[in-house]
């Protein structure tokens, strides 16, 4: 992305360590490094112009300071459930991004509303199993429903990372 960055575009934040911390935008790392927290560590999307000078841009920043952040659980959610399970029905092995919500043992028989006990489902499975068990429906399940470990990258997981971040992330390297 040479050329002119725009203001709202992605920058990298490292920790004091070079460890992957967040995401932000231009504007928010002009304002970091202006305050002195932060220091450019890479400029691979350009220049922003003011009406005398241009600035780089950067891509990626390192802080100053460390920051401790601790390692979240993953919030169950419907779009969570289905990263988990790859876009796949657990009971035919269908991908599709046409999925619904089950619970193995229903709510209805007082099935608890948690990462062992929800799957993506195809939407003639859902129907089929309906608010019944695996064994009344006569239904098995592709794979055991496991709440995720938690990770500190995970919010890199499913975002577009740039050419010049890859360095920083080392999971990610072939």
């Amino acid at each position: 992305m040479n050329g002119t960055a725009t203001i709202n575009s992605p920058v990298l934040v490292l920790n004091q360590n070079y460890q992957p911390l967040n995401v932000c935008t231009v504007r928010r790392a002009f304002v970091l490094m202006g305050r002195g927290k932060a220091e450019l560590v890479a400029n691979a999307l350009g220049f922003i112009h003011s009406i005398t000078e241009a600035f780089p841009a950067p891509s990626v920043i390192r802080l100053f300071y460390m920051v401790k952040r601790p390692v979240m659980r993953r919030r169950l959610s419907r779009q969570a459930i289905f990263y988990r399970d790859g876009f796949t029905c657990q009971y035919c092995g269908k991908k599709s991004k046409q999925l619904t919500l089950d619970h193995i043992i229903p709510r209805s028989r007082n099935g608890k509303h948690v990462w062992e006990n929800v799957v993506s489902a195809c939407i003639p499975c859902n129907h089929t199993k309906a608010g019944s068990s695996l064994k009344e429906a006569r239904m098995r399940l592709l794979t055991k429903p496991t709440t995720p470990r938690p990770n500190p990258y995970y919010m890199f997981h499913h975002r577009e990372i740039l050419d010049e971040w890859l360095p920083f992330m080392p999971w990610l390297s072939s």
